[in-house]
């Protein structure tokens, strides 16, 4: 690449000095960083913080320019600055990365209500999984940094993740018109910053790749697959709804009895446990044209 030439010009301002470059070093973006920790997209704006008096960088253009703290004065060091510019563009120094030019996707998140008061649905517009999850404990959430962080909450007893909602259930410690605040900002702090939600060996250690899913359906028999599919098509929409969700677990073919299981907000809430399991019962005792059978629902 050919040398990068540097030529040195004051500002408005006594304390900024603007060094310009003899081409364009950024594509019609603008940057400003206050510190080296923001500066983490800018290699060029990391290498300037080294410099002790180094306060702010701006880039623009075909432009940086440096705000001095008051420890040094510009004509003592602005020589070596534009030779430490110069040297760095001139050897194809990156001045931002890609990261730092893709724009920041707005992200939103709000909270809702659902049918069980310990639990509170936090539904963002980006979606943050493939499957669902459910974590109990810190421990159990090893596969998902996101889970992990919520757990650092001392109020959080579960964490239920699907497509784009995250419900939560909190310990009767609080109520959750303290802590609801405080859980939407961090939520959408995360996702905003594009935090890793799962790890990328979550579905394979957790069983939930497409595949697993539907090795596991091929292997019941053709009652339990109708079950879950009267699950799928007429229950499940319902309850993710409320934050929840209802897993098929098993069907005794001598016995007529089906468990089920309950998560996220179905989970834990005597009310809508009894209701969830008379519903699926008349429901499939309908569909299936058998009214011996029985639901049993189980709390994860």
């Amino acid at each position: 690449m050919p040398k990068t030439n540097i030529s040195i010009h004051t500002t408005s301002n006594d304390s900024i000095l603007k060094f310009e470059a003899d081409r364009f070093l950024t594509n019609h973006n603008s940057f400003e960083f206050s510190n080296i920790d923001e500066a983490k997209d800018s290699p060029l704006a990391q290498q300037l913080f080294y410099l002790p008096f180094v306060k702010k960088v701006y880039i623009a253009s075909n432009f940086v320019a440096i705000e001095r703290f008051n420890i040094v004065d510009w004509k003592d060091v602005q020589d070596e600055v534009a030779k430490q510019l110069e040297d760095y563009l001139s050897n194809d120094g990156i001045v931002v990365t890609e990261d730092a030019i893709k724009p920041k996707a707005a992200v939103t998140v709000y909270a809702e209500s659902t049918p069980n008061p310990s639990v509170l649905k936090f539904v963002c517009n980006k979606v943050l999984v493939a499957n669902l999850y459910e974590f109990s404990s810190i421990e159990d959430a090893k596969p998902s940094p996101f889970a992990t962080e919520l757990f650092q909450f001392p109020f959080v007893k579960n964490v239920f993740i699907d497509k784009n909602y995250v419900s939560i259930t909190k310990f009767d410690i609080v109520e959750w018109e303290e802590i609801t605040l405080q859980l939407r900002e961090f939520i959408k702090g995360y996702v905003e910053n594009g935090k890793t939600i799962l790890n990328d060996n979550a579905p394979q250690q957790l069983n939930k790749t497409e595949e697993a899913i539907e090795q596991k359906f091929e292997a019941l028999d053709d009652t339990s697959k109708n079950i879950v599919n009267i699950l799928e098509e007429y229950v499940k929409p319902a309850v993710a709804s409320d934050g929840g969700n209802i897993e098929f677990k098993s069907y005794d073919e001598t016995t007529k009895k089906v468990q089920v299981l309950l998560q996220g907000a179905c989970s834990g809430c005597p009310s809508s446990t009894f209701t969830l399991k008379n519903g699926i019962e008349n429901m499939l005792k309908e569909m299936l044209n058998d009214t011996e059978i029985t639901v049993d629902a189980i709390n994860n």
